[in-house]
């Protein structure tokens, strides 16, 4: 996984956690480009796509996209269901699923997604 991205149906960026480095600019611009085509899908279009030299799975709960960027030889499904892991994971933290708007003022949500990688 090259980078994973939590934003909102109007744009707004909620949490990204990189794991390969990349400069402060190009982050910016990856996610901005990556967030006008996600957010210009359809809802019923695949939550799969290539895009520049990746794959990229999302998937929307509620209010919030988590994307996903990959490299072209990993498995969309198994990152899907990562995603779908990591959701419960929040939701059993947080309770309810209409808190998902706070989880990027929270502490918990950087290392859980940390723990979730390493065990993958």
């Amino acid at each position: 996984m090259r980078f994973m991205l939590l934003f909102s149906r109007q744009g707004k960026l909620r949490l990204q956690k990189w794991y390969l480095a990349t400069s402060d600019k190009e982050r910016k611009k990856m996610v901005r480009e990556l967030m006008q085509v996600v957010l210009a899908r359809k809802p019923k279009m695949c939550s799969f796509l290539e895009w520049r030299d990746l794959k990229v799975v999302y998937k929307r709960y509620a209010s919030l996209y988590f994307c996903c960027a990959i490299e072209g030889q990993d498995n969309e499904l198994i990152t899907l269901e990562l995603i779908h892991r990591y959701v419960e994971l929040l939701d059993k933290y947080f309770g309810s699923p209409g808190s998902q708007e706070q989880w990027a003022e929270e502490g918990v949500t950087l290392p859980s997604l940390r723990k979730m990688n390493q065990k993958a």
